[in-house]
């Protein structure tokens, strides 16, 4: 058994000196992973991690009651029965230190592929690094439209950007004016990082063409240590709903300022991230009653696919809460690059990035609300339809859009 291995473990050096991945040889394929662990978007991190390793779980063993690409049997039949096997890797939010680890995992831990990033900026510097050596980037979660706008031939995103998003937002303002409600101005507030800057420019283009008032355009620095200044500027531009892109802790902090100031918007619809994570609701749910922010996932969904209640039961065992629009990205996008790797019967690639831009998964079989999972040229997934979720009670429910709601929107929220 131990000469086995030994000759097992030199043959791998002898194919990482040759730049191959020995991932199949092994048994087993290689996927990197790239998340903040650590610092202020480091419980994002944590989430993901959960996520990856449900779908890992999921994949790997056989778990004949849920209806996911994979589930049923152990492990991937079109590479022999090989197993996932994840390397998780730190960026702390830092766009250069997402290129250097995503460069590490690629020469040194040979991963086949790799799922990102939740920053929009560092997903950009790892998809650049990606494409450089020829390995596929599953973007499970960063939703700035540039990604998918840049000619790279090796990323691809299963879920909306925030074209998407933002248009299901005006759509659903729109139906409301249909029916009464007066919306005739909007007000902007992002950070200053590309995600903020792409939603920022999406939202305006949108609100000028659709009619909207733009009372109030705020471009604020991500993790800033107040925003008083900002918060008072949308307070007096008093637009009917406020369209919010932050992060995490700036979401708090946000939160807690327009509490202090007294601003009591009439509706928010938010550009999720830090809007859709719980621990922005354990800090200040209670001011965030009515909030309504776009989605890829809800638990509503259960009551047409009950195989997601057992999904939803293998994450929270992990993860301690539910599964919520970001951690549904991560778990679906690992879930999506399998079936990839299953149907391609290689690790090599180039065809590992043919599978992929040959993947057509019907949506009864994701996660979401979505048609199906099919990318255009630019590796993004044009299927992926968008919900929006209000916050009420300490749940959200699926307002919008009407086919699959199952509440009417409280509007406005502070109603």
């Amino acid at each position: 058994m131990v000469h086995r291995r030994n000759v097992l473990a030199g043959g791998a050096l002898a194919l990482a000196g040759l730049g191959l991945r020995p991932a199949s040889a092994a048994g087993e394929v290689v996927v990197g992973v790239l998340y903040a662990m650590s610092g202020p978007s480091g419980q994002v991190g944590v989430d993901a991690r959960h996520a990856l390793e449900t779908a890992l779980d999921i994949v790997n063993a056989d778990h004949p009651d849920i209806d996911l690409p994979n589930a049923k049997g152990a492990g991937l039949a079109g590479l022999g029965g090989a197993k996932l096997r994840l390397v998780f890797a730190d960026h702390q939010a830092d766009p250069q230190k997402g290129r250097a680890e995503a460069e590490r995992l690629i020469t040194q831990d040979k991963v086949s592929a790799i799922v990102g990033c939740y920053q929009s900026s560092v997903s950009a510097t790892v998809s650049a690094t990606c494409e450089r050596y020829g390995v596929p980037f599953l973007c499970a979660d960063s939703s700035s439209p540039s990604l998918t706008r840049k000619g790279l031939k090796y990323i691809f995103r299963p879920a909306a950007n925030d074209e998407m998003f933002s248009a299901a937002m005006f759509d659903f303002m729109d139906g409301l004016r249909k029916k009464g409600k007066t919306i005739d101005s909007v007000g902007l507030f992002f950070e200053d990082t590309i995600y903020g800057v792409d939603s920022s420019t999406v939202q305006r283009k949108l609100a000028t063409e659709r009619g909207y008032k733009i009372t109030a355009d705020v471009k604020y620095r991500t993790n800033s240590a107040s925003l008083t200044a900002e918060v008072q500027q949308i307070k007096t531009a008093a637009a009917d709903v406020l369209l919010p892109t932050c992060y995490t802790t700036d979401a708090i902090l946000l939160t807690k300022t327009m509490a202090d100031l007294g601003y009591k918007p009439k509706a928010i619809i938010a550009q999720a991230a830090g809007f859709s994570e719980k621990s922005v609701y354990d800090a200040v749910g209670d001011r965030l009653q009515g909030l309504i922010t776009r989605g890829s996932f809800s638990l509503d969904l259960t009551a047409k696919r009950a195989w997601i209640a057992t999904v939803n039961a293998l994450f929270k065992a992990r993860a301690g809460r539910d599964l919520n629009d970001n951690t549904s990205r991560q778990l679906m996008g690992l879930i999506v690059l399998a079936d990839a790797l299953d149907r391609a019967g290689s690790t090599d690639g180039e065809k590992l990035r043919a599978a992929l831009a040959a993947t057509d998964i019907p949506g009864t079989r994701t996660l979401m609300p979505w048609s199906k999972v099919a990318f255009d040229q630019g590796g993004q997934n044009a299927f992926a339809d968008p919900v929006l979720l209000q916050y009420v009670g300490t749940q959200f429910v699926t307002v919008f859009p009407e086919a699959t709601a199952v509440a009417a929107p409280l509007w406005p929220m502070n109603a």
